[in-house]
């Protein structure tokens, strides 16, 4: 039988450890271990999803309770290889069968269900460049999600026998306990509410009925999208249980710096040097846009950090909503070193230009 993973364990972090933590180290490991960065190695997809096991337990707050309070004992660990998810789940091992697979307990004893219960919302990163974020692309998606093992399709025994009827509950999957004067109806700890007790557990799955697998997609990026941006792709989350819809997923956008530009908002910033003479004269100089290059004016005197704007040049605003603008903020360019030549003419500059732009300044301060 595979081991029992530790959750906390698996994505390295203390158990006292706080929701950023838990999801800053998912995301670490996630990103390490994705199978489109290791295309072809098996060890790397298993241990992706063990990743993914981990977190759907440790992101979910009711789920990490369950695990925390029960010791891992019951549905609390995950299994390595199978790495199904153990949050997926209330009650027990035997939940997760008639939960994930609408099966219930024996004929003539199950246990009452509640209504269909939609699956969980899964979330995974993509990573897109700068210009596919700006232009809108087609990327592959990989993420793990619960599903029924292939090994036992889901009843949690070994192939070849069948669970028998719980021994503790003889089938009926709940049990009461008094209190007193009255008495209180619960899941059976033992079978957990199936009903049944599997004695000789899938291998693949240790008894749970569910492994976790890779799915793939190609989502498409649309254009303008920025860092953190969310995706989402109706019902390709977890399964529903009892015949519930299935959650969704949210794939957010990690897109890489570019070299030239910076997002602002629906905007875009880049630094434009310009010379001396330029600021000073006047010129038309040539800058960068998302498509090509473009002209603009710098007028005489233009001051260090002035900007200006190209209308409608920015990235696309999601929703179909135009375009934003592009600012220029113009930055003047002083040499380091002069020739001989231009010092000779910077002197014959500043005699021409004879005032002190700090006399203000020096006359404010009582000087």
């Amino acid at each position: 039988m595979p081991a029992v993973k530790n959750p906390y364990e698996v994505l390295g972090v203390a158990k006292s450890a706080t929701d950023d933590e838990i999801k800053k180290a998912y995301r670490k490991l996630a990103r390490k271990y994705h199978p489109d960065r290791n295309p072809g190695d098996s060890r790397a997809e298993e241990r992706f999803k063990e990743v993914q096991g981990a977190y759907s337990t440790l992101s979910d707050p009711q789920k990490r309770r369950e695990y925390d309070s029960s010791g891992g004992i019951f549905g609390g660990g995950f299994a390595g290889g199978g790495g199904f998810d153990p949050g997926a789940f209330r009650g027990g091992v035997g939940d997760i069968i008639s939960d994930l697979f609408n099966r219930g307990g024996p004929a003539g004893g199950g246990a009452q269900r509640s209504a269909g219960e939609r699956g969980r919302d899964l979330e995974t990163d993509v990573h897109v460049s700068f210009e596919q974020a700006m232009e809108g692309a087609q990327v592959p998606v990989s993420v793990a999600v619960a599903a029924p093992c292939p090994t036992c399709h889901g009843t949690g025994a070994k192939p070849g026998t069948v669970p028998k009827v719980c021994s503790r509950c003889h089938g009926r999957g709940v049990e009461a306990e008094s209190q007193g004067l009255f008495s209180i109806s619960q899941p059976c700890r033992l079978c957990g509410g199936t009903g049944t007790e599997i004695t000789d557990p899938c291998a693949t799955c240790s008894g749970s009925g569910v492994t976790r697998q890779v799915k793939r997609y190609r989502v498409n990026i649309p254009g303008g999208v920025r860092d953190g941006s969310r995706v989402r792709l109706a019902g390709k989350g977890e399964p529903g249980r009892r015949g519930g819809p299935a959650g969704d997923l949210y794939v957010v956008t990690r897109v890489s710096d570019s070299d030239l530009f910076r997002r602002k908002g629906d905007n875009l910033e880049v630094e434009v040097p310009v010379t001396i003479p330029e600021a000073i004269r006047g010129a038309t100089i040539e800058v960068p846009t998302l498509n090509g290059s473009k002209r603009i004016r710098v007028p005489p005197g233009t001051q260090h950090g002035t900007v200006q704007r190209l209308r409608g040049e920015g990235p696309p605003r999601l929703g179909g909503k135009g375009r934003g603008d592009i600012h220029y903020r113009l930055a003047i360019d002083v040499p380091r070193t002069l020739s001989n030549e231009q010092r000779e003419v910077v002197d014959e500059l500043a005699t021409v230009i004879d005032d002190n732009p700090r006399e203000n300044l020096l006359r404010g301060s009582g000087s």
